[in-house]
């Protein structure tokens, strides 16, 4: 087995189509999770759909990666957990998170607290402090993200509403938990074992983790066309298919940087709001997302090596 070497910093030069290219395609998925989310039964708790979909998609996750016949090295099994508590943290603060707050709120504090926890994860545990070229791309990213998200109510379109401490406290928690689960995929992918083999192992424990919260109450809007619907579109799309394109992404570029990339995710469910639910955007929506796509493309785009 060959193992991958990572760059060390977050602004080493990658290839687009090999690390940050499949990152952004795992972003645009996950872009569609709210608008799907939507057309769940009203019935069901904010927390059980994100749930479900994580229990349908980690099992699938496990087996069709064989993650079962490959088990990792002893060693390897505190971040294997760490990784499978923190999977399974992220659906069960976010959709709260969202319920509680809002999807504008939620989304920014979620997506744009991610990115500055993976930062301060990998300067503490691995001693790498945030290159400038990233601080400059992540920056922009996260105040592109923020205007373009908050853009109605900062135009004055939308209501405004006093802050949810406990939202905002679950939205926080959404970050920190997709920042650690990334960074310890992205940590043992590095050691060289196969990014199908992590993840479906890390989901598939996460999976059986939330199954509790799954049959808490009445799951019964499973059962329904909508509800089984809705859930298995998450399970095969949000889930499985975005983590296999994530889990590769993660081979060829950084955590922090992967991080920064699923920002993209906020810019995705605008324009499907658009698109499809009819939502308008003011143009100071439309400037931050030209602001975000600015940084990404900061991030993605290679640089010419010095000579």
């Amino acid at each position: 087995m060959s193992v991958t070497t990572r760059p060390a910093d977050p602004a080493h030069h990658v290839n687009p189509l090999a690390g940050p290219v499949p990152v952004l395609a795992a972003a645009t998925l996950w872009g569609t999770t709210g608008t799907a989310a939507s057309f769940a039964p009203s019935a069901a708790p904010a927390a059980a759909i994100g749930a479900a979909g994580l229990l349908l998609g980690g099992l699938l996750l496990f087996l069709r990666s064989r993650a079962f016949a490959r088990v990792l090295p002893r060693r390897e099994w505190p971040l294997i957990l760490l990784g499978a508590v923190t999977v399974a943290g992220y659906p069960l603060s976010f959709y709260p998170a969202v319920a509680r707050s809002g999807v504008a709120v939620a989304t920014v504090i979620t997506l744009g607290s991610a990115p500055v926890f993976a930062g301060l994860l990998s300067w503490l545990i691995q001693g790498r402090r945030p290159a400038r070229r990233w601080t400059t791309g992540t920056v922009a990213a996260i105040a592109g993200c923020a205007v373009l998200v908050l853009g109605p109510e900062l135009a004055g379109a939308g209501a405004g509403a006093g802050v949810d401490v406990l939202g905002v406290t679950l939205a926080l928690t959404a970050g920190l938990s997709y920042a650690a689960y990334t960074m310890a995929g992205g940590n043992l992918i590095a050691r060289g074992h196969p990014s199908g083999t992590v993840m479906g192992t890390m989901f598939g424990l996460a999976g059986l983790l939330v199954l509790p919260v799954v049959l808490t109450g009445d799951p019964g809007w499973l059962l329904s066309a909508r509800g089984a619907t809705v859930a298995v579109y998450l399970a095969l799309v949000p889930t499985y298919a975005a983590y296999r394109l994530f889990g590769y992404g993660l081979r060829h570029t950084t955590a922090t940087t992967a991080t920064v990339l699923s920002l993209a995710e906020a810019a995705v469910a605008a324009l499907l709001g658009v698109a499809l639910l009819g939502e308008r955007l003011p143009a100071l929506s439309w400037a931050g997302l030209a602001v975000l796509t600015a940084g990404l493309a900061f991030l993605t785009l290679p640089t010419r090596p010095r000579r």
